[in-house]
């Protein structure tokens, strides 16, 4: 047996990667498919002594799509941009030929008839594929509508059908365009190289497990691996989201993709490339993006009973009453104003204005969203469930407040512990500065600095030594007192970092540092709640009594911690199988499994990285939470628009071809009727921006 894959050219929805499979299940020699809609591949397997590559690409053909060979991060041009291209080219001789029918130029025609031409280029093959196996798609029931309005000599209608259809495939094709890049840069956060104790540097997918690397400071852990030599800091956000570096060990693991903050150290790999952490994160998107992109379009599957019963209505209307003894003549033109009745201009384009007035209204408010279906899915949540650091809170560590002890005063504490720390990198050491800056404290020059690793420092300042550091340094320095312990045990419950400053006498004080929470956030969560939301979890890698600390200070009633990437994504999947619909909001690489596999990914647009932002489904640009509620109001309101729209063109159709088949009605108020209900709907539709 052997395996080729192909890239499907065209292929953007559900049905259409159905009718390949579909097609290719039936001949012999085919043992295997798998389909990949996230990228349009498809992996076959097959019996090279029954089928050739060749037929393959054939059979593909035949079903109304295109095949090539796949090839690694390679699109040419047409593949990947054929859809906007003919689009903006259509759009602007459309421009064209309204300015020269508003003149009584005759061109205009032949400039719709061009609008027409260039964009079938890519309806027609599917239509024709369709047609065949007697499954009338939407490709299908464009060509009909255009075939109608040109029949009846509606140029401009004919040709603005297949424009702004041209117009939707192009939104489809960006979505899945930016889907793509969202494994690419999760991708990119993985270092390519790894450096082999006694050997050169290497690709780390030829690294073996129990090989040892040896990683500097400032660079990112190739692979998962334990630690055998050296300690320093770990910036394991990438991964758990914990928003404060940790101290790690000889004997601690290290995952791929983290960052070495301090020394140089030498780990044993544990896990291969393919298996690693971040890998694992990787497969996890992929696979949730591929079910993601598994859905019927509701459209399609009226357009298969609609389109074929018009047809079949009109045509018995046309032949039926005359085998009777009714007049040939009056009802084949009866049987012409069915057609014409049954063109479903004004249901075609009820949901794509609407959904469009939807997407702009959000973006005005500062709310992205990747697509039609992800603004529907806002309005049926009924369980949020929220990232902390960099969602729930700032993700920038600051001074809460500064307890001076032993007759010192909260200015001096604060000199010295800037004193202290001005040569240090790690993120409470720049919380300490910051404030040190805005509090106008400068700092003085200390002697004998000695870095305590994973502890603190101590020094010479103002010719007496004095240290800093952790609640466990203050702890071995014997020197806490139980009022102290205490007071730094009630700072740590309430989700504070304890750093700690003392002499050789005495503690001289403590300063508390944490994640700021965003402003007002109760108020917003109290919102959610209001809005219909049922339940609110928060989902983190930091602490326990950090993430209690901070859900209890929003309102949350339920915080799960110490959690890594595939946990968050368990945790949704425990909700989903509660027939719960879920959406998960965060900012990070490590967030990136639990949005696509919730039922709405919602990221943080500014804070915020790529990989969130690329994964999810919505991006917040101002990083307000508060666009959340929201959000859901105005999903439900453009659904109940959506509605409106299907009712009001069903309706007049309905109510016309009552009137046709009666023969009260003619071809020309068949038209205006059409054109009227086309124009309805989009004027409701573009109530959602006015509102704004």
């Amino acid at each position: 047996m052997e395996k080729i894959a192909f890239k499907i050219s065209g292929c953007s929805c559900s049905e259409e990667s159905s009718i390949v499979q579909n097609a290719l299940k039936n001949h012999i020699g085919i043992v295997d498919i798998e389909f990949d809609p996230f990228c349009a591949k498809m992996v076959i397997t097959f019996d090279p002594t029954q089928v050739q590559n060749h037929q393959i690409m054939t059979w593909i053909q035949e079903a109304g799509m295109k095949a090539t060979v796949w090839k690694e991060n390679k699109e040419n041009f047409w593949t990947g941009r054929g859809y906007a291209l003919l689009a903006m080219i259509s759009g602007v001789i459309l421009l064209v030929a309204i300015c020269f029918q508003l003149q009584n130029i005759k061109i205009a025609n032949y400039l719709y008839c061009a609008i027409i031409f260039i964009g079938s280029y890519y309806i027609v093959p599917k239509a024709y594929a369709s047609i065949k196996r007697l499954r009338f798609n939407m490709n299908v029931l464009v060509l009909i509508a255009t075939a109608g309005a040109i029949g009846i000599g509606e140029w401009l209608e004919g040709a603005l059908m297949i424009f702004l259809f041209s117009i939707a495939r192009c939104l489809e094709q960006w979505s899945l365009r930016r889907a793509q890049c969202s494994i690419a840069a999760l991708m990119e956060a993985n270092p390519t190289k790894a450096q082999i104790v006694g050997d050169r540097e290497r690709r780390v997918e030829e690294v073996k497990v129990g090989e040892h690397v040896i990683v500097q400071p400032g660079e990112k852990i190739p692979l998962d691996g334990i630690i055998e030599k050296g300690t320093t800091l770990i910036n394991q956000a990438p991964i758990t989201g914990e928003s404060i570096p940790v101290f790690k060990e000889e004997g601690e693991e290290v995952y791929a993709g983290t960052i070495n903050e301090e020394s140089v150290i030498e780990f044993r790999v544990t896990k291969a490339a393919g298996d690693s952490t971040l890998a694992h994160i990787t497969h996890l998107v992929k696979k949730a993006r591929s079910r993601r992109a598994i859905f019927q379009c509701w459209v399609d599957k009226f357009a298969r009973i609609y389109t074929p019963s018009m047809i079949g209505l009109s045509l018995l209307i046309m032949g039926f009453p005359p085998l009777l003894g009714g007049d040939w003549g009056e009802w084949f033109y009866r049987g012409l104003v069915v057609l014409v009745i049954a063109c479903p201009c004004a249901l075609v384009i009820s949901t794509p204005v609407t959904i469009v007035s939807g997407l702009a209204a959000a973006l005005k408010n500062g709310v992205l969203i990747k697509g039609g279906m992800f603004l529907e899915a806002a309005g049926r949540l009924q369980v949020i469930a929220l990232d902390k650091t960099g969602t729930l809170t700032y993700g920038r560590p600051q001074v809460q407040k500064i307890w001076p002890l032993a007759k010192h005063t909260e200015r001096g504490l604060l000199k010295c512990a800037a004193s202290l720390e001005h040569s240090s990198k790690h993120p409470l050491a720049y919380a300490i500065l910051k404030r040190a800056k805005e509090s106008g404290v400068k700092v003085d020059r200390v002697e004998n600095l000695h870095i305590i690793k994973g502890k603190g420092a101590e020094g010479l300042y103002r010719k007496t030594r004095y240290w800093i550091g952790s609640h466990r340094f203050m702890h071995e320095m014997g020197q806490e007192t139980e009022e102290i312990h205490q007071i730094t045990c009630d700072l740590e419950d309430a989700g504070h970092s304890v750093v700690a400053i003392g002499n050789h006498e005495h503690v001289c004080g403590l300063i508390s540092i944490a994640d700021e929470p965003r402003t007002n956030i109760a108020s917003i969560v109290q919102e959610m709640r209001n809005v219909g939301i049922e339940q609110l979890v928060v989902l983190t890698g930091d602490n326990e009594q950090t993430a209690r600390a901070i859900a209890a200070y929003a309102g949350i009633e339920e915080a799960r911690s110490e959690l890594l990437p595939e946990d968050k994504a368990d945790v949704i999947k425990e909700f989903k199988n509660q027939g719960k619909s879920i959406a998960m909001i965060g900012d990070g690489i490590n967030d990136a499994p639990a949005m696509v596999t919730a039922d709405l990914g919602i990221a943080m647009g500014v804070m915020g990285t790529d990989v969130a932002i690329e994964t999810a489904d919505i991006a917040l640009m101002s990083d307000d939470l508060a666009k959340v509620p929201w959000l859901i109001c105005h999903s439900r309101n453009t659904v109940k628009i959506i509605w409106q729209n299907i009712f009001i063109s069903l309706g007049i159709k309905t109510i016309f071809l009552g009137l046709a088949i009666g023969g009260a009605t003619s071809l020309w108020e068949a038209i205006t009727a059409d054109a009227i209900a086309s124009l309805l709907v989009v004027f409701n539709g573009l109530r959602l921006i006015r509102r704004l």
